[in-house]
């Protein structure tokens, strides 16, 4: 039998899903490794064969396909441990990463902390200034040299950057999206004098307007893009060190996989590339399942990241902050805020907070008997008899309840002056109304109403907490998926190769303009997209599926809203056409009237988004269940302020397709634990994935 592995790092664990050529689903985890992450990968491949009773080597012996989800990139840069990497930059603009187009100050915060003064403050840039070269040389706007490149000065600055010991090299120059002839003359004069060298030019990487999102982007994709090779080249090493020579991909933050050799080309565009992968697999099952408007929830050990899927395609990002500095790379958009079950409770001022810090894999939640000292939601789970502390994991780990308790009477319920139960319960009910909060913001932001959608909820600790969460922002149905605690794996193992290019158009019609298609030349549309249409072929051969967009706003404005291009040779009529759904879109995000068409419509970038499929099996459907399950046992759990409940606890394996059980109930895997609060219901469709039918009414839903 062929099998299909996918794994996904985490903050505390590692997970693994592991599909055979029949659709049978497996999922391990394993503790992640921080001092060599590459370990923790390998372990859940040792426990995923354990699970089917032979070596590693008997599995890998069988193993067709292999993705990979990580978080390296997204780590490296937050602490701050990429290369030493340089910049070359047209002269005259050495200070643009500092200024950030006047965001500094403010770029990547939270809403509270951009609101008190006192709680800004300026990044410190990833390239210094003493590291930033300026390069003697213009192109216009219309992509004509009027200043040549000095080759002999850019020579020159080379060697500086490498006598300081530079391991990556960022090319951004003022134009080079209109004329890259400098950019690339440049990346010679690096392979001639510093042959190895990491460079990154923007013109290859995102060319678009933008001067500081330019520089920003290409400077972070070459200071990380080391860190990334040497990660990639280890983790591929290891692999193929049991034995294994298929194919090796990485998920990546716009939809898709990569070929591990060319990660670390595109490093930029792995950040926030774990949380892509569960927005992914949600879409996948969401078509199965037949839901099509998805908020996706994924509450891990570390963080809580919410994406939204509408009509069932995910919505993207044109660009996000990353520790405080911009990415202008098309990415699943994610939202995240510190409330994982991790997530450390304490009393600041008379007041309880939970988060954003972590305990994070080392040392971990009290419970987990690790040295830890600070109390956290997984130990409030465990207090209040939601995680049965011998079933962790299904047993492979033990939880300290006595620990918990201690830490938790100690640091929040004397200092609050409640009892140890009323200070479990306020941890989870601050943590569970955060995350209400964040699906209701990621939600209205984008214009649309909460109570339509559908939440998935996965990660370990995320079907744990649903059934609150959803019920506060006010939606009714919870679907936990099989692979709840591996969804993002999934999502890797799942997602066919994707890459997205871009190019700067820069079009517009004027104020007061009667019809765009008279500003708009339209073969310069069709034009633009079939250069992209060819990049996206050599990347991914001719069979790629390729759709187009352009992204538009009014005339002086900051925000651009990215419009769907009907894949055809456009003409003057399809120019308006456009207008007219840009001011649909516009409106329904910022409501009826706002439109500002007499501004006049810019045009700005073009994109294609293009996928080919990779072979992957089909999830088989379960049997029916005829016979009534019986619950494993009875235990009391703590509902707030309701007290304690006689709830009947069941084992998964002993619910399947037709199993309809009334809350309150609590429902055990090896992987996390279900919860189904009072007044709602819990279903098991044909595929095993669980459907919460919620009250959406308040706290007798709340436990």
């Amino acid at each position: 039998m062929g099998y299909f592995i996918g794994t996904d790092i985490g903050g505390t664990f590692t997970d693994l899903v592991m599909l055979s050529d029949a659709g049978e689903v497996t999922i391990v985890k394993s503790p992640t490794t921080p001092a060599n992450r590459t370990q923790g990968v390998l372990d859940a491949l040792d426990a995923a064969a354990e699970r089917l009773g032979v070596t590693p080597q008997m599995l890998i012996r069988d193993l067709k396909y292999f993705a990979h989800g990580t978080t390296a990139a997204t780590n490296a840069f937050i602490e701050r441990k990429g290369a030493k990497t340089g910049l070359l930059i047209t002269k005259g603009f050495a200070d643009t990463l500092r200024i950030q187009r006047c965001m500094a100050s403010w770029a990547g915060l939270a809403d509270h902390e951009i609101a008190h003064f006192s709680k800004r403050s300026i990044p410190a840039p990833i390239i210094p200034l003493e590291l930033i070269e300026e390069v003697a040389e213009r192109i216009d706007e219309r992509g004509l040299v009027i200043a040549p490149l000095d080759e002999q000065s850019a020579r020159d600055s080379i060697r500086r950057l490498a006598g300081k010991g530079v391991e990556a090299v960022a090319i951004t120059l003022l134009w080079s999206f209109r004329n890259p002839v400098h950019e690339r003359r440049l990346e010679q004069l690096v392979r001639e004098e510093a042959p190895d060298m990491f460079v990154t030019t923007s013109a290859a990487l995102i060319p678009i307007l933008g001067e500081y999102e330019r520089a920003s982007t290409t400077s972070i994709n070459s200071y990380l893009g080391p860190v990334i090779h040497r990660y990639i080249n280890g983790l591929e090493t290891s692999i193929r060190g049991y034995g294994y020579t298929g194919p090796i991909s990485i998920m990546e933050s716009g939809g898709g996989v990569l070929p591990a050799a060319d990660a670390a080309f595109q490093a930029a565009n792995l950040l926030t590339s774990g949380p892509a992968g569960g927005v992914l697999a949600s879409q996948k099952l969401g078509e199965r399942l037949g839901f099509g408007n998805i908020i996706t929830s994924d509450m891990g050990g570390t963080s809580f990241d919410v994406g939204l899927i509408v009509d069932g395609q995910p919505i993207l990002a044109t660009s996000r902050e990353v520790g405080r500095f911009h990415v202008a790379l098309p990415a699943i958009k994610v939202t995240a805020i510190g409330a994982g079950g991790g997530s450390i409770a304490r009393v600041r001022n008379g007041h309880l907070t939970v988060g954003p810090d972590s305990a994070g894999a080392e040392p971990g939640p009290v419970c987990f008997g690790r040295g830890g000292v600070d109390p956290t939601i997984t130990d409030a789970d465990v207090v209040l008899g939601i995680i049965d502390p011998d079933y962790f994991l299904g047993g492979h780990m033990r939880l300290d309840a006595k620990r918990a308790e201690a830490a938790i009477v100690e640091r929040i319920a004397k200092p609050l002056g409640f009892d140890l139960h009323e200070a479990a319960a306020g941890i989870r009910e601050v943590a569970n109304n955060q995350m209400a909060d964040l699906l209701r913001r990621v939600t209205t932001r984008s214009g649309y109403d909460p109570r339509g959608f559908v939440i998935f909820a996965y990660g370990g600790a995320g079907p744990t907490h649903a059934h609150l969460y959803g019920s506060i922002a006010g939606i009714s149905t919870v679907v936990v998926p099989t692979t709840a605690s591996g969804h993002s794996a999934l999502g890797a193992v799942a997602a066919d190769r994707h890459r997205s290019f871009s190019v700067a158009f820069g079009h517009h019609a004027p104020p007061r303009f009667k019809k765009a298609s008279d500003h708009i030349d339209a073969t310069a549309l069709n034009a633009g997209f079939a250069k992209l249409d060819s990049q996206c072929r050599a990347a991914l051969g001719d069979d790629a599926q390729i759709d187009h967009l352009v992204t538009m706003r009014f005339r002086f404005q900051v925000h651009e809203i990215p419009v769907e291009v009907p894949a055809k040779t456009l003409t003057p009529a399809d120019v308006d056409a456009l207008v007219d759904l840009f001011i649909e879109k516009y409106e329904h995000i910022y409501g009826k009237g706002t439109a500002l068409r007499g501004t006049g419509v810019e045009f700005n970038v073009l994109r294609a988004e293009a996928s080919a499929p990779v072979q992957k099996p089909v999830l088989s459907l379960l049997p029916r269940r005829a016979d009534t399950p019986k619950p494993l046992s009875t235990r009391k759990v703590y509902f707030y302020r309701l007290g304690f409940k006689d709830t009947p606890v069941y084992r998964s394996e002993s619910l399947g397709p037709g199993t309809i059980l009334p809350g309150p109930v609590i429902v055990e895997r090896t992987d996390t634990t279900i919860v189904v609060g009072v007044n709602q219901s819990l279903e098991v469709e044909p595929y095993g994935n669980f459907i919460l039918r919620l009250t959406a009414s308040g706290i007798q839903s709340h436990v």
